[in-house]
């Protein structure tokens, strides 16, 4: 955490919302975090990270697997992302430091 505090951009895992996305979608028997992701949204989700990070930091979601409902732009997750200032990435992207 505390090099993520000290970065003027941190780029975090944003593949699933919800740990247990892949098995509500019937596409897998297996939580995020047992193949090693760690789920945006709930107790201890990126969402939570990101918060404490200074308002001075660009937060980036990268890596969003195509079931992650962030992708809408118009979805409550969406909401929930801007609303907690964190950006979600796009093909094409462009970063200047």
């Amino acid at each position: 955490m505390k090099s993520m505090s000290s970065s003027d951009v941190v780029m975090v895992d944003g593949t699933f919302w919800t740990d247990d996305e892949m098995i509500r979608l019937g596409l897998s028997k297996h939580l995020g975090s047992e193949i090693g992701q760690s789920a945006q949204s709930g107790a201890g989700g990126m969402l939570e990270v990101l918060a404490k990070l200074p308002s001075t930091t660009r937060r980036l979601l990268i890596h969003i697997n195509n079931t992650n409902p962030v992708l809408d732009e118009l979805s409550a997750e969406r909401g929930a992302c801007t609303a907690a200032g964190v950006e979600v990435s796009y093909d094409g992207l462009e970063i200047e430091l």
